[in-house]
Formats: structure tokens, C-alpha cells, sequence
């Protein structure tokens, strides 16, 4: 089944995980009118790419400086009601790429989890929508302020830098994925 999540595109309902948090965005996209900002305390959507290369067997992360943790490259909407350019805009400053294409406009995921506090910014939510977009792991990298590290890690290893189901699920999707919208 296919959902049409607000602002942010359609998305692809595999199991009740995905149509559970279909459900949980669109609530927050009804019911609040600061769902693209940060200044919504409790949660707010952000938009994250997972950036394969051009073969398709690799994945850039970055070593997250204030998580500490290796992720997707992404970030806030600032209040743009725009996942997809965020997560387009995100991934140019987050890399130093000079070219980055879309797979697709559909959305690869979607997934809420929680934020820890930071610098008397409160404990919240983050409503990600996730894209699958690709670039040419030989162009040079740039890291950002908000990187330790940036890396292109082969998709059967990425279990080595972060196990998270939350980053695995969208390797797990990619093949369907691709299939569908090719």
C-alpha cells in the first residue's frame, strides 16, 4: 500500500511498522502548525538522506559530533514544509559533494525516535523522512562542522559502524525499493 504523507511525498507501506509511523506524522503534520520547525519542543519532522554511490554497494555516513554515533546525513527543515529539499539541501553541506541525485522522490522511510537533551535544548522526537539518493563515492569529501568523520561504508558492513535497526531498515529496504521505481 502506498501512503501520501503531507509535504513530503508517497511512501511505501511494507509492514505495520512502516504504517505506524505513516500514521504518527501525518498526526503531527495535522495537528501542528510548527511540525517543520524546532521550536516545536516536543517533536518536529526532520529530513535525512541515505546516500548510496553510483555501483550501489555503498552507503556515506557521518560520525555525528554531538550523537557520537555513525548516521545518515540530515538535518531540520528549519520550518520549510519541504522534507525532500531539506534532506537534498542537508546532504550538499553535510558532504561537500558537488553532485548528488535523487533515486527517486518517493520516501525510502520514515522513522520517529527520541532525541536526547543537549545544551538546554529538551529531550524530543524527531520525525524523520528519509530519502535514497546517489553519488560518486571518488568525488571528494568535505566535513562539515557537524561531522567528526565522514566515510563511505560498503552496505554489507554497515552493521560494524551502527547496528541500529533504525539505519539498518533503510539497507533493508533499498532493493524493493530500487525495483519499484526504476
Amino acid at each position: 500500500m502506498i501512503k501520501n504523507i503531507p509535504y513530503s511525498g508517497a511512501y511505501q507501506i511494507y509492514d505495520q511498522r512502516d504504517q505506524d509511523m505513516a500514521d504518527r506524522i501525518c498526526r503531527l503534520i495535522a495537528d501542528e502548525e510548527l511540525a517543520f520547525s524546532k521550536r516545536l519542543l516536543s517533536g518536529h519532522v526532520t529530513a535525512s538522506v541515505f546516500l548510496i554511490n553510483s555501483t550501489r554497494d555503498k552507503v556515506l555516513l557521518t560520525h555525528h559530533a554531538k550523537l557520537q554515533i555513525w548516521l545518515q546525513l540530515g538535518g531540520h527543515c528549519d520550518g520549510i514544509k519541504d522534507p525532500f529539499y531539506n534532506a537534498h539541501k542537508e546532504a550538499y553541506e553535510e558532504s561537500g559533494l558537488t553532485r548528488i541525485d535523487p533515486v527517486s522522490r518517493q520516501i525510502l522511510d520514515i522513522d520517529i525516535h527520541p532525541i536526547p537533551e543537549h545544551k538546554g535544548v529538551p529531550a524530543h522526537l524527531h520525525y524523520d523522512v528519509r530519502y535514497l539518493f546517489e553519488a560518486d563515492e571518488i568525488e571528494p569529501l568535505n566535513i562539515s562542522d557537524e561531522s567528526n568523520d565522514l566515510k563511505w561504508v560498503p552496505l554489507d558492513q554497515l552493521e560494524n559502524y551502527n547496528d541500529d535497526p533504525r539505519l539498518v531498515v533503510m539497507r533493508d529496504k533499498l532493493d524493493a525499493f530500487i525495483a519499484q521505481n526504476s
